[in-house]
């Protein structure tokens, strides 16, 4: 099957899970499909699905997540001993784990084709990521605190794990709790990834974006943070905006000179 047909089938597959949904019709451009395909995704309640569209899920997300170029932490040269700054997707980045930024609930983004890392990771992982979390959740019986973290599988994303961690939501302005909580997403995703034998983590830029943490400010604690505690582990600061690179660049390479 190709791209399309196989788009074609996920979505008439989520369209028929829904009695509300089942007029929709499937739009006949590539753009279109792919924003209805992950809508669909996004708002699909966690729960199992038949092998015949995991099988073809799978295929269809490892094909597009090829087709948007993987980077190999191989491939990358260290800014400081152990530690690599790169500006790129998450979901097409290869090592033993990324990071999330989640919510309290732990599984997911629900709105439509939102902007937040969450949602990517979700939406290019599969729906089975949704499930696995909301399993984990219902095994805890509560949320998740702010500055802890939770190992998931990666599904279908290149990297072999993902780490989620609830940063700190900014009202007003940064606290000092507020920075103990972010740098322990930090502490907490190492700590998580040396007791799994994870050699390299990928960190997004934890609370900057929806949850409003100065990116500075944000910047300072990661570098700081991960510089005290990442041992032996190889860590990747992935940025996606330019400010952000000028930022952590910066911050690395001054602390590297100073080291």
């Amino acid at each position: 099957m190709t791209q399309r047909e196989k788009r074609e089938f996920l979505i008439q597959k989520l369209i028929d899970e829904q009695a509300r949904y089942r007029d929709l019709q499937i739009p006949s451009g590539e753009a279109e499909q792919k924003t209805l395909l992950r809508s669909l995704m996004n708002i699909r309640p966690p729960r199992p699905m038949g092998e015949d569209f995991l099988t073809l899920q799978d295929e269809y997300l490892r094909e597009e997540t090829a087709r948007k170029g993987v980077t190999d932490i191989a491939e990358l040269l260290p800014i400081a001993p152990g530690i690599y700054l790169w500006q790129g997707d998450i979901t097409a980045l290869k090592c033993g784990a990324i990071v999330n930024a989640a919510n309290s609930g732990m599984t997911g983004c629900y709105v439509p084709c939102h902007g937040c890392i969450d949602n990517a990771i979700h939406t290019y992982a599969g729906v089975q990521l949704r499930l696995a979390c909301a399993e984990m959740m219902k095994k805890q019986g509560h949320e998740e605190p702010t500055g802890q973290a939770k190992l998931t599988p990666a599904c279908n994303l290149p990297c072999d794990y993902i780490l989620h961690t609830v940063g700190p939501i900014i009202y007003g302005h940064v606290t000092q709790k507020d920075r103990e909580l972010l740098a322990s997403c930090y502490r907490s995703c190492l700590e998580l990834a040396q007791q799994n034998g994870i050699g390299s983590v990928a960190f997004c830029c934890i609370s900057t974006g929806e949850f409003h943490f100065p990116n500075e400010q944000a910047a300072e604690i990661a570098v700081d943070t991960v510089r005290q505690y990442k041992g032996d582990t190889e860590v990747i600061f992935n940025v996606f905006k330019d400010v952000d690179y000028e930022i952590y660049r910066s911050l690395l390479e001054r602390a590297d000179h100073i080291g």
